[in-house]
């Protein structure tokens, strides 16, 4: 399987012995789409690192998420990961504007047996949620799409989840350069802006977790609960 240079916290020792004790880790369905992605070349990197799929597939099962949104699909390897873990009758509603590289999660869908699980809708993700119902009935979010919509993404859905869900945010350590006063491009300063946001919302609890790129773990707190200072 290809390395993943997102675990830039890890050195590739420690990652590999990561992976070797993921249960279950990467199986073929994961390993090719992964070569297959690999392939492309620099835009690759836009891939999770396996450690986070299987990390997706566990959060997935322990929230009982029926109801997931996935905003950014790329070629749909964190999409085969939780949609693995939807309880049964489970769905997962899948955001992207690329028909290229969704093209490639369609096969590895199928290869994964899970096409029935996964609806993909391709244009730009806030229409799209702005045509979705206002309840709050989603149990999963995944967010992992171009950074300068993450606020805007993040505010479309923690109105849509449901007191106890989960919200995911990937890159938000952004390779390090979140801490780097340097760093002064547009999305280094959506990741800031959106990592000050989250942690400011009396909505909800949060952490960021340090694996691989960065990855926020955000739970929706009850109506009449805000959160612990």
């Amino acid at each position: 399987m290809p390395e993943q240079p997102k675990s830039f916290l890890l050195s590739p020792e420690l990652h590999a012995y990561l992976l070797a004790h993921c249960s279950p880790g990467p199986d073929a369905v994961l390993d090719d789409l992964a070569s297959e992605t690999a392939a492309l070349g620099d835009i690759a990197t836009m891939q999770i690192a396996p450690e986070q799929g299987a990390l997706l597939t566990l959060l997935t099962r322990l929230v009982g998420a029926r109801r997931a949104v996935e905003v950014g699909t790329f070629t749909g390897y964190s999409s085969i990961c939780i949609a693995r873990g939807l309880s049964p009758g489970g769905r997962l509603l899948c955001l992207d504007v690329s028909e290229e590289w969704t093209t490639i999660a369609r096969r590895a869908w199928a290869h994964a047996g899970l096409a029935e699980r996964i609806e993909l809708r391709l244009g730009p993700a806030l229409d799209t949620l702005g045509h979705l119902p206002p309840d709050a009935e989603l149990d999963l979010v995944f967010i992992d799409a171009d950074k300068l919509g993450y606020v805007d993404y993040y505010d479309a859905l923690v109105p849509r989840l449901r007191p106890g869900g989960l919200l995911l945010a990937d890159n938000v350590l952004w390779s390090g350069r979140v801490t780097d006063p340097t760093a002064t491009d547009e999305s280094t300063e959506a990741i800031r802006r959106f990592n000050d946001h989250v942690r400011d919302d009396p909505r909800t609890e949060s952490l960021i977790l340090p694996v691989a790129d960065g990855l926020t773990l955000v739970r929706r707190l009850p109506d009449d609960t805000t959160a612990v200072p």
